[in-house]
């Protein structure tokens, strides 16, 4: 199924043909990472800003951007915190900025789409996939029309030269290799 070929679908998507703005009062960074191997702790950025070009009829011609700074980085725990902008972790100070930008964008259902891009953690460029689901459009009381999207995707840290673990005395080790990245978007037309 094509967009065109399903009018109730992402073709909603048709009517909203424009740039939009990361609305950072209404959209989370996140990720989820396995602690101890017991439980999870989940975090989140609270300084980014990000684009988002939609081309309605032809959604493959759409893309995003996104800068996310480091020091932001909010685990609801300062000492963590803290470890997670020094060396052994992000290198902030070295490396202040998390960058994605997308390469292609695919259909794939009919309120969903794959946005493929090249996520860069310290200097450290790779590609990935992130499965979207379009939450819809809508006018707030101000007056500015609204995208919603949420994703995930999973990612190895070791992929971007964060490697630092400690090892339990259980055999397992403090901090999982696979980090979920989580996104929920509200997007305001510029």
């Amino acid at each position: 199924m094509t967009i065109s070929d399903n009018p109730t679908a992402l073709t909603t998507l048709a009517d909203h043909s424009g740039t939009y703005h990361l609305d950072p009062a209404h959209t989370r960074i996140g990720f989820v990472a396995r602690h101890a191997m017991v439980t999870k702790v989940r975090g989140g950025f609270n300084d980014f800003e990000g684009t988002l070009t939609v081309v309605g009829d032809d959604l493959t011609r759409s893309s995003a951007e996104v800068t996310i700074q480091a020091h932001s980085i909010d685990t609801r725990n300062t000492m963590r915190d803290d470890h997670l902008r020094s060396n052994d972790f992000l290198s902030m100070d070295e490396h202040p900025v998390i960058r994605f930008r997308s390469t292609s964008v695919r259909q794939t259902g009919e309120m969903s789409l794959e946005l493929t891009g090249d996520l860069t953690i310290k200097d450290v460029t790779r590609a990935i996939t992130v499965p979207f689901e379009f939450e819809g459009a809508a006018t707030d009381p101000s007056g500015y029309r609204r995208l919603g999207f949420e994703g995930a995707v999973d990612i190895s840290r070791k992929d971007y030269g964060i490697t630092w673990n400690a090892t339990l005395d259980t055999g397992g080790v403090l901090v999982s290799d696979k980090i979920t990245l989580e996104f929920e978007v509200s997007a305001v037309r510029a």
